[in-house]
């Protein structure tokens, strides 16, 4: 979903502009208003913004200055000036801008719609076509990455060698040719995505050249970066801001934030595929990149959802350490993510793996192996109070309670199973509980903004995961639900002939009773007026 703010100083117009846009792709574009270029910026800093419909003329910020602080946030952010001034040098000023438009404020709503449709085209087209030059040079790309690839992996691995010989790292990023500076600190991005089974290696190395390089191409005027693949098949991405961004550690992974959804948009588009990342979420020393680098797997390992694109901020040490109080070996680890995060196929490939390594252990080995998957079952269930619900719960740590080693891993396998099926009824009822929240929310704050964005921040969503989910359990987009309960609570009212229709319109957050109207008559064939006579 595109991204539209409009900005006005004359509340009037900005209110008006606003009603009419918001009805025009309720699917396709979410609509935010400010009054000031200072509010503006942010609602810019606050979100990606995708399109912007400015007057230029304006109190403080002008329109002019509030583009050029937009286009070095947001470089994709498209531009359309709306101004009742028809000056030489306004024009000229505009034009010279890219990606920008020039409207009269007399050629009407029409002109700002056609060109809002033109824009929204265009930003689809960008997303479509930008693969191509990148897809026919794969090979060429991973050979160039291939020497700093390897040794940005031996980083990751110990980085401790940066204890050691400060000078010699400058030297060797130097003849790398490696963008990032020794002696300042770094971000790191996890990015992952889960492929089907049956994607072949070309396939996957296809996919994963087309992310780095829409990396590159996103941010390669406001960060520096290097990434690699790690031994999971994730990319690791090490990053500093460019010499002339001062940015501070929140405002840069706002900007993160925004630009990766830009990147799950187009893998979702281009390839089908989920794509997740993880943030950190505070700069890191070079030396101890190798412990926050495993703190952020595990952080992306306990909370990630496979099924839905998601964006994870920050290394949540008090989660990492309540999931670790068994924390015998690194099999339990990853065991343990599979069963908190619900993902039970890689839970039972890795179970299954363990059982077919049985026949070649020890005694004592397959007591060890038992007694790890037997503990994550045992501290999941414990943890969500599920101890009544699982079958013979109390044989979960007594061995001796099975005839054999063999029987004992059976009765594994079931209680495994149930507790699967009963976190997946779990997180159904989770899901639909949440939605109902903001569904109740929605119909009785009518007279409120109601944006994605608003609603996402208020109940602590990713915009696009909201979206997704809210569809996912009530069979219809948010923006449509909200119509649905304007035009219900428009009906009730419209029923007290006391009412005026500009009453009406300001409690569903309507700001003419002409915008009311036309939403109304759009909905329900009727205008107000036709529909209270109708009564």
């Amino acid at each position: 979903m595109y991204r539209i703010l409009i900005v006005d100083d004359e509340q009037l117009i900005t209110d008006a502009l606003y009603d009419v846009i918001r009805q025009l792709m309720p699917d396709e574009l979410d609509v935010y208003k400010a009054y000031s270029g200072k509010e503006a910026l942010e609602w810019m800093e606050r979100t990606r913004i995708d399109i912007i419909l400015t007057d230029i003329s304006m109190p403080g910020i002008s329109g002019l200055e509030l583009v050029e602080q937009i286009q070095e946030l947001w470089p994709r952010c498209k531009v359309i000036f709306l101004t009742g001034y028809d000056h030489f040098d306004y024009v000229y000023q505009a034009i010279q801008m890219k990606d920008v438009r020039y409207i009269l404020k007399t050629e009407g709503y029409d002109k700002i719609t056609e060109t809002v449709n033109e824009l929204v085209e265009e930003l689809k087209n960008e997303s479509s076509d930008s693969q191509a030059p990148e897809l026919t040079s794969e090979e060429k790309y991973a050979y160039e990455l291939m020497e700093q690839s390897q040794f940005m992996r031996d980083i990751l691995h110990d980085s401790k060698i940066f204890s050691d010989d400060q000078d010699q790292l400058r030297e060797e990023f130097q003849g790398l040719n490696i963008p990032l500076d020794t002696a300042k600190s770094v971000f790191l991005v996890l990015g992952h995505w889960e492929y089907p089974k049956k994607k072949s290696y070309t396939e996957r190395s296809r996919v994963l050249n087309y992310v780095r390089a829409s990396w590159n191409r996103r941010f390669s005027k406001q960060i520096k970066s290097s990434s690699i693949v790690d031994r999971y098949g994730d990319v690791v991405w090490f990053i500093q801001t460019t010499d002339d961004k001062n940015w501070d550690s929140e405002r840069l992974i706002d900007f993160l934030e925004g630009t990766l959804e830009i990147i799950q948009e187009d893998c979702s588009n281009t390839f089908g595929l989920n794509v997740q990342f993880t943030i950190s979420s505070q700069l890191i020393e070079w030396p101890f990149i190798t412990e926050k680098y495993s703190e952020l797997r595990q952080l992306q390992q306990l909370k990630i959802d496979y099924s839905h694109p998601q964006i994870i901020k920050g290394i949540d040490q008090d989660q990492i350490r309540s999931r670790q109080v068994f924390n015998q070996t690194a099999k339990m680890d990853v065991l343990a993510a599979h069963v908190t995060t619900g993902r039970k196929t890689e839970f039972f490939t890795e179970f299954y793996e363990i059982i077919e390594g049985i026949e070649e252990s020890t005694y004592h080995e397959v007591l060890e192996q038992y007694f790890i998957i037997a503990l994550v079952l045992f501290v999941d269930i414990s943890h969500n109070d599920l101890e009544d619900q699982i079958n013979d719960f109390n044989k979960l740590l007594r061995i001796d309670e099975h005839p054999t080693l063999s029987d004992g891993f059976d009765y594994l396998e079931q209680v495994a199973k149930q507790l699967f099926s009963l976190k997946e009824t779990e997180e159904e009822e989770r899901a639909t509980k949440v939605i109902d929240r903001i569904s109740h929310y929605i119909e009785h704050h009518l007279h409120e903004d109601l944006s994605l964005v608003r609603l996402a921040e208020m109940y602590y969503f990713n915009p696009s995961y909201l979206s997704h989910l809210f569809k996912q359990e009530k069979g219809i987009n948010l923006s449509e639900f909200i119509d649905q309960a304007r035009t219900k609570r428009a009906k009730k009212l419209l029923l007290d002939p006391d009412l005026k229709i500009r009453e009406i319109s300001e409690q569903l957050n309507y700001h003419s009773a002409h915008s009311f109207t036309r939403f109304f008559k759009k909905m329900t064939g009727l205008t107000p007026k036709e529909y209270r006579d109708s009564l």
